[in-house]
């Protein structure tokens, strides 16, 4: 019990709590670039490896979108974090202090996001391709008769209606791509469950009982755990009444 009270007065610790929101702060931020680019990526290759099959050049596009979507969606996510960590040239403009970082954990940082964009796009790809098979040939035919050209056509009929289909499942993956950030930790990069594991080292400085207990361990991954629910519940809730606005727009 009293291992418990010690490992829980660390929450009250204002250098620990600063410390931890920082490391929320840098989860979101990736998160959402790595969202965001994923799903402009992935809506382009599920265009390209759907529709580009007549043509020579066409066809290589096709092929080309084929096998980045089957290579990236079939292998881990940490293999692709540790590849782009080795080989991965850093552009100079993330070659400097930035976000309050080193520039030794900035350049860590936009590696890891490469990382996880090249992996959370091919997963968006196919989901994207889904929604875009579910329209009806006659939704294009309709398009036509109108007189929209095709990038209309994809814009303001087409791609509205595969991404309202996709919706629940589009949040399915936009909820793995915050969990799968956790994964970053095993590169050093500086966000919330690499924080939460380097204050876990530390935690004989912060307890006041000169060791690490494994309360220490319950306690700080139980806040990490607590953390990551309380954001993609929001984030949940926050779809769902869009959604249910659409509906009754609809």
């Amino acid at each position: 019990m009293h291992d418990l009270e010690a490992s829980l007065s660390m929450l009250k610790n204002e250098m620990i709590l600063l410390y931890i929101g920082r490391g929320i702060l840098f989860t979101l931020i990736i998160s959402v670039i790595a969202v965001f680019c994923s799903i402009v990526i992935g809506s382009v290759l599920a265009l390209v490896r759907n529709y580009c099959t007549k043509g020579l050049a066409a066809r290589f596009f096709h092929a080309l979108a084929v096998i980045y979507i089957e290579v990236f969606r079939n292998t881990p996510l940490l293999l692709w974090i540790f590849i782009c960590l080795v080989f991965l040239p850093c552009p100079a403009a993330f070659s400097r202090k930035m976000f309050g970082l080193t520039s030794v954990e900035t350049k860590l940082l936009f590696k890891a996001a490469v990382a996880l964009i090249l992996f959370t796009s091919s997963v968006i790809a196919e989901i994207v391709r889904g929604g875009l098979n579910g329209i009806p040939k006659g939704q294009f035919e309709a398009a036509h008769s109108q007189g929209f050209h095709i990038v209309q056509t994809f814009r303001y009929i087409i791609l509205p209606q595969a991404y309202r289909s996709i919706l629940p499942t589009l949040l399915s993956q936009v909820t793995s791509t915050i969990k799968d950030s956790s994964y970053l930790a095993n590169v050093a990069v500086i966000e919330l469950m690499a924080r939460v594991k380097q204050i876990l080292s530390a935690a004989n400085q912060y307890n006041g009982t000169g060791s690490i207990n494994v309360s220490d361990v319950f306690v700080l991954f139980g806040l990490a755990a607590a953390i990551y629910f309380i954001i993609n519940y929001t984030l949940s809730c926050i779809v769902r009444r869009m959604q249910k606005n659409m509906n009754r727009k609809k």
